[in-house]
């Protein structure tokens, strides 16, 4: 009986701890990497003031997002021309450790800093500079395992605003946003495996999917879009896809055989499909322009920001196989937002915390709250019942929307 019971016991605590770690969010755009979290065990009904502010942070000037990982929360930021990578508890904000290295600010046409976010695989968190510098750390204790510079390595041109793509982990590969049509290096030693060309790369992370059994990844590079096999580097076909400066951000998204991008600059964007085995044009328009961040898709429907050139833009619902435009909302201007339980979770421009039903009837806010100032680029975080939000001059906050918190709140 004893051994029954420890045995149910043991399955219990997997079990917990399985759906513990499915509510983290441990690389850029989520588990899934599609900007939607599975977590439902959370509340919009807030006090009037808004939800409870757990804990705040200055990390410096940037754009990078947050990742979680168990009970962990790692982003990035820069002060005087200086990268830091730091990890906090998630709950308490308490500074668990940090890491810094020599990198230029470089603003241009913004306030500079940092652009890519930390990528969380298991033991290890690795990060990637604007400048090229890559970094593996030991989770637990943010010692470097290894480093390298991979633009001085392989000669890669650095592109205007440099690299901005998060590090994807394809089995033991780190697959990069790197050079002409990406680079790969081994996720263990940093060795580099494959390299596509020395030219100036996109700004979006690569994205992983299946091709007639092979698995590949979609680059959003300068001038086109790549499709890429990950085990040899070898191209499967491309794309070509201009914008001004170059600026391709946002990433690729996904659907069976057909896949969405979008830029800004008067691109707009288009839908192809890949049915015939390359890429074809199915709808293509000024209907929604990705400047920086990336749409989520929710049933036929993306949602996203859309603007030009940093200017006035504005939320959006378009219909996924059409194009068309479902309904606009100017308050949240060029802000970021991630998905959950059918809801939008949008951090505005100018730092409201927005969350909106997912429809295509109509722009739905269902709570508003002011959690930051400045400027607010960066896509915010739900993660274990807490919503992260950083604006552009390192200004990051954790605020609480567990459902125990709306309990505690009644009593």
């Amino acid at each position: 009986m004893k051994l029954v019971f420890l045995r149910a016991l043991g399955g219990l605590i997997v079990l917990l701890a399985s759906q513990c770690v499915g509510l983290d969010w441990p690389r850029w755009r989520g588990p899934d990497l599609n900007g939607i979290s599975k977590e439902t065990d959370w509340t919009l009904a807030w006090p009037k003031e808004g939800p409870k502010q757990l804990w705040k942070a200055n990390v410096g000037m940037g754009f990078s997002s947050m990742t979680v990982g168990q009970g962990r929360v790692y982003t990035m930021g820069n002060k005087d021309d200086q990268d830091t990578v730091y990890c906090f508890d998630a709950a308490s904000g308490e500074e668990i450790w940090k890491h810094t290295y020599k990198e230029p600010l470089n603003p241009h046409y913004h306030e500079g800093g940092t652009t890519g976010t930390p990528t969380v695989d298991g033991e290890t968190v690795y990060t990637l500079s604007r400048k090229g510098n890559i970094f593996a750390f030991e989770r637990a204790t943010g010692k470097v395992q290894w480093s390298k510079n991979i633009a001085t390595e392989l000669d890669l041109a650095v592109p205007e605003w440099g690299f901005s793509g998060s590090p994807l982990v394809e089995g033991e590969l780190l697959i990069l946003n790197t050079g002409t049509q990406g680079a790969a290096i081994n996720k263990k030693t940093g060795a580099a495996v494959w390299s596509t060309g020395k030219k100036a790369s996109g700004y979006s992370t690569p994205v992983p999917f299946e091709t007639k059994g092979r698995r590949a990844v979609m680059l959003f590079g300068a001038q086109h879009l790549a499709a890429i096999e990950v085990k040899s580097g070898k191209e499967i076909w491309t794309f070509p896809w201009k914008t001004s400066y170059d600026v391709n951000a946002a990433d690729p998204i996904i659907l069976g055989e057909k896949i969405f991008i979008s830029s800004g600059y008067r691109t707009g964007g288009a839908l192809l499909t890949v049915a015939s085995g390359r890429p074809t044009v199915v709808w293509k328009n000024q209907n929604m322009h990705n400047q920086f961040n990336t749409c989520v898709l929710i049933k036929d429907h993306l949602y996203g920001t859309s603007g030009q050139n940093g200017h006035a833009g504005d939320l959006r619902c378009v219909d996924f196989n059409t194009g068309e435009v479902k309904w606009k909302e100017g308050s949240a201007g060029l802000g970021a937002l991630m998905a959950a339980d059918g809801k939008l979770i949008v951090l505005g421009e100018k730092g409201e915390l927005i969350i909106a039903e997912a429809t295509p009837e109509k722009f739905k806010p269902l709570a508003r709250a002011q959690v930051l100032g400045g400027t607010c680029w960066t896509t915010p975080v739900l993660s274990n019942g807490r919503i992260y939000c950083r604006n552009a001059h390192g200004a990051l906050v954790c605020v609480d929307v567990s459902t125990k918190a709306l309990a505690s709140e009644r009593r």
